[in-house]
């Protein structure tokens, strides 16, 4: 066990001296500390290691601003989450891939209808429990989260329709999908939304698996040409649901299934664990899709919480994962995006009002006919 490791490496630097410690250490390393673990001490050498990086005087210089500025967080009392360092700390900034421009409808978009109450609902749900979501995915460096939050949201649904959890091809909307009004960016690595990812899975008859249409976007470029592949599952069409309605999204989670959103990622880099409210609402800039597969109540804190799925990794936040702060349905906070061309709109957007913390409940959709052959 990990005690007994420690333990035994205590016994051996008290007979063998500190130099020999250090060296066990090094080489039966057990990886980065967690933010309870981390200490001044850590250094960017060490992290290297860690990370299996090679490093830069820049990234150097960023690692050291964010180790102390994590520090100076944890040691706060009464902190909701824990910042940590990743793979992400001497990055300027962890891909993201644009969002959704609410004023977007197509032909294939479903009003939506349900006749949600809110005293009907859980008080907790998490879709996992369900076997209807997929291991989480690694973007890399492309800016194709809208990819990936389309496609782990297709797969939840068809998975609930069919009983048949695909694993799906995220590459097949980064090659395919068109975006000529540049909705939250120019297509491919440089973003889209995931409205019109779902118009190109109706027309083009559905997705194909990701063993046979492999991911191959992660260094940042598009890369390969769009081409025919089997389909295995698809769609017929999608709700948008009403903009910023805590209650619809809450219903919707509860009763429909996992829904794809859009959100203020800008200051995810160092998440570790809790319940995040770090998120501004004077300066929100919605840059990110991601998956909401739930929500719930934090057992320590008594915190309320959305259960947010990303595209960084298994290796970032909880497994992948972010609980984001969930606010009473009728006292949501609403923030101000004065740049929504940045990620949140098609060309010539005004400014938007995203609700919830980091926008969560701003912009959110879901498939719908979802089929399997």
């Amino acid at each position: 066990s990990l005690f007994l490791f420690l333990q035994l490496i205590r016994i051996m630097g008290k007979v063998f001296g500190s130099a020999f410690v250090l060296a066990l250490w090094v080489v039966g390393s057990l990886g980065a500390p967690s933010a309870d673990q981390l200490t001044s001490d850590y250094s960017y050498d060490q992290f290297l290691l860690d990370f299996k990086k090679t490093g830069s005087a820049e990234g150097k210089a960023l690692f050291t601003q964010r180790l102390k500025s994590a520090l100076a967080h944890n040691s706060q009392r009464g902190v909701s989450f824990k910042r940590g360092v990743n793979k992400f700390t001497d990055e300027e900034a962890p891909p993201m891939g644009r969002a959704a421009s609410p004023g977007f409808v197509s032909k294939h978009q479903q009003p939506f209808n349900l006749p949600f109450n809110d005293g009907d609902l859980p008080d907790s749900v998490d879709w996992r429990e369900q076997g209807v979501v997929s291991p989480v995915k690694n973007q890399g460096h492309c800016g194709s989260c809208w990819a990936f939050a389309t496609t782990e949201t297709v797969e939840s649904h068809v998975a609930l329709a069919t009983g048949k959890l695909f694993s799906l091809s995220p590459q097949q909307l980064v090659a395919c999908s068109p975006n000529e009004d540049h909705c939250g960016g120019y297509g491919g690595c440089m973003g889209s939304i995931p409205e019109l990812a779902y118009d190109y899975l109706i027309s083009a008859g559905g997705y194909a698996e990701e063993w046979s249409y492999p991911y191959v976007s992660y260094d940042g470029s598009t890369n390969g040409t769009c081409t025919d592949a089997e389909v295995y599952a698809g769609i017929e069409g999608y709700v948008k649901l009403p903009e910023n309605n805590v209650s619809s999204v809450m219903y919707a989670l509860a009763t429909v299934g996992p829904l794809a959103v859009n959100v203020d990622a800008s200051e995810w880099h160092n998440y570790e664990s809790g319940v995040y409210d770090g998120c501004s609402y004077d300066s929100m800039d919605i840059d990110h899709v991601v998956g909401l597969v739930g929500y719930g109540t934090d057992e320590e804190s008594g915190e309320d919480y959305w259960l947010v799925r990303n595209s960084w990794s298994p290796s970032w936040g909880e497994n992948g994962y972010i609980r984001l702060k969930r606010d009473p349905v009728d006292s949501t906070p609403c923030g101000v995006d004065t740049t929504p061309e940045d990620g949140t709109g098609c060309e010539g957007a005004a400014t938007q009002y995203p609700c919830g913390q980091c926008g969560v409940v701003f912009d959110v959709s879901y498939p719908t006919g979802s089929f399997s052959n």
